[in-house]
């Protein structure tokens, strides 16, 4: 890892480093104030329903704190953002590290000094609702912190044209159509292109997903808060996914190992660069499953249809899809000379 990379690793994980240590002072210097078992969870009116040891709230805060901090730094450092896209996902991470820290922090003052019963746990505790509201104008600050710091280092460029790497093509495909346009290569020649997508929309998105996990969790209960934070989750894991052509065919991933979408090469006939309209043509946006057809749709505009050997249509929206056409159309010929 460069010193730029370790620059942005870190700047991505300060906020819930900054946010775990305030927790943890905020505890070690009230520990004695404690009950032995803290009101944890709220119910709509703020009354508490559910405890835990002063040891479990440690352990949760640093699991949360640390755990989505790690997935913030692997995003950042994989997830193929770059100019203001990088700048708003950083800026993001900041705003959840906010949220987090800040109704940690609440949960742990609500309870000091307050008096326990029998079993150690705490009484006359509540959590007003009011603090999920100014938790969301703690995350909005932060987000405001999380801009300006991005500004500082480096941001990572936007790849040039055609995307290539592993090799240089050997020439410029025109724009592709439906008959097909080609790479010229040199023999033996080896060429890759990867270019990543995205939706201005879908981050944001995510990010609110997340939040009303969370809200959840501290309202109503796990039941109906893990169905809310796995969906956004699944959506920061492809907020801005990559898109790679090569001799293995299309493949298409986000910032984690998985869920990955490939298409081998010896399943596509033939493959086409248009316009393409999510809404009329696949029903919407995300991964699509269409009579004839099914692809990842993050927007609307040009992308990638390769027409496979069973008659259906896979496609992706990206940019520079017309290189991509060319040298995966390229490829095919190349397998089918080889075989």
């Amino acid at each position: 890892m460069n010193r730029k990379n370790t620059g942005r690793a870190a700047l991505a994980a300060l906020p819930f480093l900054l946010a775990l240590a305030a927790d943890l002072i905020l505890f070690a210097t009230r520990r004695d104030r404690l009950p032995a078992q803290l009101a944890s969870h709220f119910v709509g009116n703020g009354r508490a329903d559910d405890y835990a040891g002063r040891t479990s709230y440690v352990v949760i805060t640093t699991v949360l704190l640390v755990g989505t901090g790690a997935l913030w730094v692997l995003m950042t450092a994989r997830g193929g953002f770059h100019g203001r896209a990088y700048r708003r996902v950083v800026a993001c991470g900041y705003a959840v590290a906010g949220f987090l820290g800040y109704l940690m922090a609440v949960v742990l003052l609500v309870n000091v000094d307050a008096a326990e019963d029998a079993q150690g746990r705490a009484q006359d505790v509540s959590f007003p609702m009011w603090q999920l509201a100014a938790a969301l104008g703690v995350a909005a600050l932060a987000f405001g912190l999380g801009l300006l710091l991005a500004a500082v280092v480096p941001v990572p460029e936007e790849p040039s044209a055609g995307g290539q790497t592993g090799g240089q093509a050997g020439g410029q495909a025109d724009k592709a159509t439906a008959g097909g346009e080609r790479i010229a290569l040199a023999a033996g020649e080896v060429v890759g292109w990867a270019r990543s997508t995205g939706n201005r929309w879908l981050l944001p998105a995510a990010a609110l997903t997340c939040a009303g996990g969370v809200a959840l969790l501290f309202t109503v209960g796990w039941s109906a808060a893990v169905p809310l934070l796995l969906v956004g989750l699944l959506l920061l894991s492809f907020a801005r996914p990559n898109v790679a052509v090569d001799r293995r065919g299309i493949t298409v991933s986000g910032m984690l190992p998985w869920p990955r979408v490939r298409v081998p090469l010896d399943r596509i006939e033939t493959v086409a660069s248009r316009d393409i309209k999510p809404l009329t043509e696949y029903g919407g946006w995300g991964y699509r499953i269409r009579p004839g057809r099914t692809g990842i749709m993050i927007r609307s505009g040009e992308g990638i249809v390769a027409r496979l050997a069973d008659g259906r249509d896979f496609a992706v929206t990206v940019d520079d899809s017309a290189t991509a056409a060319a040298l995966l159309n390229t490829l095919i010929d190349q397998r089918r000379t080889e075989h």
